[in-house]
């Protein structure tokens, strides 16, 4: 299917509905005494076009690789990070641990890294879903009914300021699948009904940003219909074409009509729109045509994990032919980099193509610039943490 007819297909549903309805030089510079955002914009791409430019293909594919590591502070996980960071890597996801140990790892990754990293984490309910020692609140589907977008908002806040203080800067989530009796997600999604979807992942998401943590949406183009667990194999969303416009890609529309800076796209095939069943992850129908070109998203676009059995053994070429910006713990790390380097010198990617997804990783790393290392330790959990997760459940 041409981009063209998803775009007059979308549009016609939309309107029915309607009518129905450190120690390595740093290449960040100083942030900036004042500056008016639109000057921040100009600032932050011409830093971004200066970097990307003096960079050689392998340090332009290390940019787009984001591994997946366990959050510990032992000898071999400390020399690995340091082996990411000369290789050049654009970030890490920190897996299980605590979150003295997050700390000592994200600060042993800033301080290698000559451009600061992207240090993520799931955190769609808070740091405690990764970090044993973290502030616990409830799972999405377990939050009171009375929550509304603003407390959902100051929790957003203060997931922030807990990961600022141990050098984390992105985190995977808000999932925004809308949940219909999906065993698999279960108390992951926030609800089955898809304005409260929208409004609380918007809500989160707004409370991260505004902390100066990236949020990235998930799983898109929708995983709530879906009952097939992308860690055991691909699933397939069934429905129609207009079932996906109105339910599955509501929330991921208004996030985009919102200026969010991130999606992940998750390994799921739909066959509504792309006939060859591609997971969503590596399909230029679901990445280019309907996300980027349909939806109008022009922010950084992530793979969900490369590792799991859903993505079918397809790589990081496969996800950036596509028009992803950056790829989840593949399986092999430094074989993905050189995956991406012969795409380029075969002719499959371009290196102008390959140049263009990392300005845009760039640009939005810059935006974090002013912020990037950890803040002085204090107590992750307070009285107003513990309040506001009362006020979550009651």
């Amino acid at each position: 299917m041409t981009r063209t007819i998803i775009r007059e297909a979308v549009a016609v549903l939309m309107a029915l509905a309607a009518a129905s309805c450190g120690n390595v030089r740093r290449e960040v510079p100083a942030a900036p005494v004042a500056v008016e955002r639109q000057d921040l914009t100009a600032e932050a791409r011409r830093w971004a076009d200066s970097i990307a430019a003096g960079m050689d293909t392998a340090r332009l594919a290390a940019q787009l690789i984001m591994p997946a590591v366990y959050a510990s502070d032992d000898l071999w996980t400390l020399r690995q990070v340091k082996e990411y960071a000369d290789m050049g890597i654009g970030g890490i996801v920190l897996l299980k641990g605590t979150s003295g140990q997050a700390r000592v790892l994200a600060d042993s990754m800033m301080r290698a890294s000559r451009v600061a990293p992207f240090v993520a984490i799931d955190a769609e309910w808070g740091l405690n879903m990764r970090l044993v020692d973290a502030p616990r609140f409830p799972a999405n589907g377990n939050l009171s009914s009375h929550v509304e977008d603003q407390l959902m908002y100051d929790y957003g806040r203060e997931v922030a300021r807990e990961c600022r203080q141990l050098g984390i800067n992105m985190v995977l989530g808000p999932v925004l699948d809308v949940g219909e009796g999906n065993h698999f997600l279960g108390v992951r999604s926030f609800s089955g009904d898809v304005g409260r979807v929208s409004d609380l992942g918007l809500s989160y998401g707004r409370g991260l940003a505004d902390g100066n943590v990236i949020a990235v949406a998930k799983h898109f183009p929708g995983h709530g219909s879906v009952r097939m667990d992308s860690h055991r194999g691909k699933g397939v969303i069934e429905g129609s074409l207009q079932r996906l416009d109105t339910v599955d890609l509501v929330p991921f529309r208004n996030w985009v009509d919102a200026g969010m800076t991130a999606v992940m796209v998750g390994h799921l095939a739909v066959p509504a729109i792309d006939s060859r069943m591609l997971p969503a992850a590596v399909s230029p129908t679901v990445i280019r045509d309907l996300l980027r070109d349909d939806l109008g998203f022009g922010g950084l676009v992530l793979t969900d994990a490369l590792n799991m059995l859903g993505a079918e053994g397809r790589g990081a070429a496969d996800a950036v032919a596509a028009d992803a910006d950056i790829i989840v713990a593949p399986a092999r790390t430094a074989d993905e980099v050189d995956n991406l380097v012969s795409a380029v010198r075969s002719g499959r990617l371009t290196l102008n193509g390959l140049r263009g997804h990392v300005r845009r990783i760039l640009f939005y790393k810059y935006l974090l610039r002013d912020d990037a290392a950890p803040h002085a330790a204090e107590a992750l959990r307070t009285s107003a943490t513990d309040s506001l997760r009362n006020s979550l459940l009651h």
